[in-house]
């Protein structure tokens, strides 16, 4: 594992990374997350049929692709992508637990991990924000990334968790 910050020069300033030189590869990023709820508004949210706003999964999936797209306007340093695709995938685990998982796919010198990222944690906030009037107890959680693909750095999956035990 590097110990450099790429966003900062060697003075400490901040600064976006310069990825001309790079080449142009294919690449992927996954991210997970969840939110946790009260059962039975898990059970409303699990049968599609939504609330007075409409139907919460499709609702977040939507925020969560639109803010992929727009991921360098929110966080500051990164670049501008045009993405390839962003699929976003919901699972009902357990009771009372929410899984949203993100892929975004991109060809370009520099990789999708923070658009990923992004679209899990606005899926996951429109969760909050639809559902909210029923159930202010919600906590969203567990954001990390799965897995990259593509780049000079190649592929990388998130240990099983057995495996960070032991590291």
């Amino acid at each position: 594992m590097s110990d450099e910050f790429t966003h900062f020069d060697d003075a400490g300033a901040s600064r976006m990374v310069d990825v001309g030189e790079k080449p142009v590869t294919s690449r992927s990023a996954t991210a997970s997350g969840e939110v946790r709820m009260a059962v039975d508004t898990w059970q409303t949210v699990r049968q599609g049929v939504g609330n007075h706003k409409g139907n919460v999964l499709e609702v977040a999936r939507l925020a969560g692709i639109q803010a992929a797209k727009r991921t360098d306007e929110l966080i500051p340093l990164c670049h501008s992508l045009g993405l390839d695709g962003v699929t976003i995938d919901f699972d009902f685990p357990a009771q009372g637990v929410l899984a949203i998982e993100a892929t975004a796919r991109v060809t370009a010198r520099t990789g999708v991990e923070m658009e990923a990222l992004t679209a899990v944690s606005i899926a996951a906030l429109t969760v909050y924000d639809m559902c909210k009037s029923c159930d202010r107890g919600m906590t969203i959680g567990r954001i990390q990334l799965e897995s990259k693909t593509g780049g000079r750095s190649g592929e990388w999956v998130r240990p099983a968790p057995d495996d960070e035990m032991r590291a």
